[in-house]
């Protein structure tokens, strides 16, 4: 099925124990803010809009439909869950950006990636059971900006309490913090807040290389997932400005240009866990070392050219599907305190979206 080379393993993973997740007595407290607080959000953007989005990652720059190719003799420490057997399957992706408002792409925050596979076999998560879809949710990030569920809520209150304010002062604000971020990136450092406060560096989103950020289940084993770009008109759009002029959807002008001409081609990648301390599950801003374990290809995702933006797309996706870790296999149940806390979250939000638009949210077979 795949002409890549076979991946070899050249680590030991480790297995995946219950104790390695920690439940705090109080987590159902945290979670059932988070909620109110992403329902805060979609309550405003509704009533602003008459649209209900998304309560995170409402903007999307390109829906694409493409093929997942899961690689031919995996180790078996890789063939696991949606990659235990080489095929081919359908998938759909789409690409976003942080806010829960639409903000023009000026206020540069960083950048989301939904990957669905359709056609997936196995034992499923609760509340996905009879579908064949599995959800990877990924961020142009190695590890998420806030350590534990408690740290998230504390972030997420401030964007609700700013959500449709001032979209000017965001725009000015966000060109100062670029401009710190750059700053800081030229002596090697860098800044998630930075970045999800409107610092984001104003490049290409199909240069971006994305990741899980938090880990999931991998079989009997624990991993983060990452989705890289390969084919040489993908990589030369990696850290390439995009000139946005007057157009506050220039990042989707970008897609929608790219695709018209070019097709492309990201590899799936697998980070196993092999240690505990320093591969945490509960603190999920730790970036895991790649020295102990790289990412190594799994399958290749192939996107052909096509519209990358249009009124057919915008209805079957963006408006009739939703992206949820939680949408998937057992194999590839997502772990962590912020996994959790989110997983109410993901269902409010699409109930919402789909109470407030009058179309269903259904799960493509």
């Amino acid at each position: 099925m795949s002409d890549l080379p076979v991946p070899r393993l050249a680590v030991t993973p480790l297995r995946f124990q219950a104790s390695y997740e920690h439940v705090p007595e109080d987590e159902g407290e945290t979670s059932k803010a988070l909620s109110e607080a992403l329902h805060s959000i979609l309550e405003t953007t509704f009533k602003d809009s008459g649209h209900a989005n998304r309560s995170v990652h409402a903007k999307a720059h390109g829906l694409l439909q493409g093929q997942v190719t899961v690689l031919d003799n995996l180790p078996p420490e890789l063939a696991q869950g949606a990659f235990a057997r080489p095929v081919t399957l359908p998938a759909y992706l789409r690409l976003s950006t942080n806010p829960g408002d639409i903000l023009d792409d000026k206020v540069s925050t960083p950048r989301g990636l939904a990957l669905k596979i359709v056609g997936v076999e196995g034992p499923r998560l609760a509340g996905s059971e009879g579908e064949v879809t599995q959800d990877f949710v990924m961020q142009n990030a190695k590890a998420f900006t806030a350590a534990t569920p408690k740290a998230f809520l504390k972030t997420l209150k401030l964007l609700a309490k700013t959500t449709d304010k001032a979209p000017g002062t965001k725009k000015a604000l966000s060109a100062v913090l670029r401009g710190v971020e750059s700053a800081l990136e030229s002596v090697g450092g860098e800044s998630g807040t930075l970045k999800s406060l409107g610092g984001h560096p104003q490049t290409h989103i199909l240069g971006e290389s994305f990741s899980t950020v938090v880990p999931v289940l991998y079989g009997p084993y624990y991993a983060k997932l990452a989705m890289v770009p390969v084919s040489p008109s993908l990589q030369a759009l990696t850290d390439l400005p995009v000139d946005l002029g007057d157009n506050p959807d220039g990042l989707r002008s970008a897609v929608v240009e790219y695709f018209a001409r070019h097709g492309g081609v990201w590899e799936l990648r697998v980070q196993l866990a092999t240690d505990i301390e320093k591969m945490p599950i509960e603190d999920a801003s730790t970036q895991w070392p790649e020295d102990l374990s790289p990412f190594v290809t799994v399958a290749r995702v192939e996107v052909p050219a096509q519209s990358a933006w249009d009124g057919e797309k915008v209805r079957e996706i963006d408006d009739a599907m939703a992206f949820s870790p939680w949408h998937g296999l057992e194999a590839h149940r997502p772990l962590g305190g912020i996994m959790r806390v989110r997983k109410p979250t993901y269902e409010m939000s699409s109930g919402f979206r789909a109470s407030h638009n009058g179309c269903p949210i259904h799960e493509p077979r």
